[in-house]
């Protein structure tokens, strides 16, 4: 099924009646997720966009495309944060400069960084100085283009294995449906969430004519380096132990073999494959039949 077709399935169902009573309702009715006023999002058990209006907010963290609502959801229970560890990441090393105020102290520290500089200059001044250049111009073209294009590249920052922890958002599936108001200066943000029944995803729609990120900045997923604090005796021991600890994947409690909604029929029937006896056999004459010719 194609995102299309499935966003706009999704608008569908959650679009009200054009015969809904609304003279006891005030604002917008009937609702529908193709009007301006709304943002719907359809968003999984760990809070990144699966369908949105705006194409590139879909597989991005909801709280990254609205801060605030994510926020109040964190805070009323409806999605808890937790820790998650990746023991293979790779960090940009840390070059630990020296003072500044040392080449201060004596002015032969300033002769040595002038006589560098001077020498260094002067060695690339040779390396692109080239004498068979005065004779054939094309080799000097060469050599200058291929020392200017060398020169031009951007340095690529050194990076070490090392430890990071990055934040990640669990649904509280207990929770089947939220609804609240953000104050936000000079509006109030109206957002209602609820779980769609036999999924692990939910509805999030939010009033679209209030900005709130002034007030909420976004939620990132940003990893930060681990800096471990080891003593000799506990260098290899307390790496290992965390990486015992943090368990991300667990294997379920009970074994799930039965499904009301599911029909066993439609599974399985590999052992009902039989051999095809004309496939077969015309497989087998063309193998004699390339055996006798070569």
């Amino acid at each position: 099924m194609s995102l299309d077709l499935l966003e706009k399935m999704l608008w569908a169902i959650a679009k009200q009646p054009s015969d809904t009573d609304c003279s006891a309702i005030e604002g917008v009715c009937p609702l529908s997720c193709e009007s301006a006023d709304l943002n719907c999002f359809l968003v999984d058990n760990n809070g990144f966009v699966l369908i949105s209006k705006e194409r590139n907010e879909v597989g991005r963290f909801f709280g990254e495309v609205d801060g605030s609502v994510m926020a109040s959801l964190i805070k009323m229970g409806m999605f808890k944060k937790v820790s998650l560890f990746d023991y293979q990441a790779m960090c940009k090393n840390s070059h630990h400069h020296a003072s500044s105020a040392r080449p201060l102290l004596s002015p032969f520290y300033g002769i040595a960084a002038l006589m560098k500089w001077f020498f260094t200059n002067a060695l690339v001044f040779l390396l692109d100085f080239n004498l068979c250049g005065l004779w054939h111009a094309d080799y000097l073209v060469d050599a200058k283009a291929g020392y200017h294009t060398s020169h031009k590249q951007k340095k690529v920052d050194a990076l070490q294995p090392c430890d990071t922890a990055y934040p990640g958002f669990m649904y509280d599936s207990s929770i089947k449906e939220a609804n609240s108001l953000i104050k936000c200066g000079r509006c109030q943000k109206m957002f209602v969430v609820q779980q769609i029944p036999d999924s692990n995803l939910v509805m999030v729609v939010t009033q679209a004519d209030c900005d709130c990120s002034r007030q909420y900045g976004p939620i990132l997923l940003e990893p930060k380096e681990i800096k471990y604090i080891l003593q000799l005796e506990h260098n290899a021991t307390v790496k290992c132990n965390r990486m015992k600890s943090q368990k991300v994947r667990r294997r379920p409690e009970s074994c799930h073999a039965y499904h009301p909604k599911e029909d066993a029929k439609e599974c399985g029937g590999a052992s009902a494959i039989f051999l095809s006896l004309s496939v077969f056999s015309a497989s087998l004459l063309v193998s004699l039949l390339l055996h006798h010719w070569t």
